[in-house]
């Protein structure tokens, strides 16, 4: 482009798009993180994220990525040389083993095409063959930002139930927390991951996991090394409104008020709104006589779709047309899908005018790339979101 006027469109799968309610709010003045007026505002935080879990149990905020509140997660839980059982979903699956192969675990790493979720008849299987509760606990990516495969939670907890099989379920929900309906009690999960700057729209640098009871008895005998990220100092500073380490005071302002933009719009209403556009952006895609890379109907993510491109055409080449002509970045393809496909984000603080406007610079970013599609992509679009 010789200027980009307008908007920038970012339509990465995150960080995401933060709404300028939640820009002024991370703008105020700094206070004492010491003080009443500190305390107030941990205690409100907490309560409130709360409900987005869906939880009645802890949740324990630190200034980090969601890398480290994966490491907060399994140094919790677990001991050296103990067992993990981890399903090859995608990239940060992968990741998240090799977080815990360098911590000294022992990982069963259950391979897969990453095109697919967590299989629940798997897991039942894994477990079933462990008469002897070798496996501490279970790792399963709840949406895998790499590929837009979402696996089904629930089902992972109904066949660990299955097999009378004591081991913790963690779950990464980094990408889907705020996005997509997820029920921590609910669905029996023992450590939720999660961090700030996906569904709930505000920059990077807060982590979260939420605990179970059991998680919180198995920190008191685990033994693998940790400080920054021990529970216990910071549950017990945050009963008094505090943390034992300096705070991201202004982040926290901003997670105050992305929460109160959550509650306004009504959690089941920002499901609803990305679901239907998760929809509409499928519809394109096949419209356009392309490939969405989740092959399971059941599994479709509801904050990004990965779209498969012919062999002959390089996606990166592709995204690389649409930024520089169109102002629209989109995802690149991540590990073994590197080349291979783009990522549209459509997560966060997102309407249905900003999707038709990505997906209308898609369009013409792949026309303009010579793949050849065909014209009716955005008028199959356009009917999901005009229908609903």
């Amino acid at each position: 482009m010789p200027y980009p006027a307008g908007r920038h469109f970012l339509q990465i799968p995150g960080p995401t798009n933060v709404p300028d309610r939640v820009l002024r709010a991370i703008s105020a003045p700094t206070i004492d993180h010491r003080g009443p007026d500190f305390a107030r505002l941990t205690h409100d935080l907490l309560d409130n994220l709360k409900s987005i879990f869906r939880t009645t149990g802890p949740v324990v905020i630190y200034p980090s990525s969601g890398t480290g509140a994966w490491e907060a997660a399994l140094v919790n839980t677990l001991s050296p040389g103990d067992r993990v059982l981890a399903f090859e979903t995608g990239h940060f699956a992968t990741l998240w083993r090799e977080l815990a192969t360098n911590l000294g675990l022992q990982v069963d790493f259950v391979l897969g095409d990453w095109r697919h979720g967590v299989d629940p008849d798997v897991v039942a299987e894994r477990l079933g063959k462990d008469t002897g509760h070798a496996v501490r606990a279970v790792c399963v990516v709840h949406n895998e930002t790499s590929t837009g495969v979402t696996s089904r939670v629930a089902d992972v907890r109904a066949a660990i139930d299955r097999t009378g099989h004591p081991a913790l379920l963690l779950v990464d929900t980094v990408s889907s927390l705020g996005s997509i309906d997820y029920r921590h009690d609910e669905w029996g999960v023992d450590v939720t991951v999660s961090c700030s700057q996906k569904g709930l729209m505000l920059p990077p640098g807060l982590g979260f996991n939420a605990l179970s009871e059991k998680a919180v008895r198995a920190g008191a005998t685990a033994t693998l090394p940790r400080s920054y990220w021990d529970w216990q100092p910071i549950l017990t500073a945050n009963q008094r409104g505090f943390f034992p380490y300096t705070p991201p005071t202004n982040l926290l302002y901003g997670l105050r008020e992305s929460m109160l933009l959550l509650a306004e719009e009504g959690l089941e209403r920002v499901f609803e709104r990305h679901t239907r556009h998760a929809a509409a952006t499928r519809a394109a895609v096949r419209a356009w006589g392309l490939e969405v890379l989740c092959l399971d109907e059941r599994e479709h993510s509801a904050a990004l779709t990965a779209v498969l491109l012919p062999a002959e055409h390089d996606a990166d080449k592709v995204r690389e047309i649409i930024l520089d002509r169109y102002d629209v970045s989109l995802g690149t393809g991540l590990g073994r899908l590197a080349g291979r496909v783009f990522r549209i984000g459509h997560l966060g603080a997102l309407n249905d005018v900003s999707l038709a406007g990505t997906l209308a610079g898609v369009h013409m970013g792949l026309k303009l790339a010579g793949v050849p599609i065909d014209p009716g992509g955005i008028d199959a679009a356009l009917r999901v979101l005009s229908g609903s």
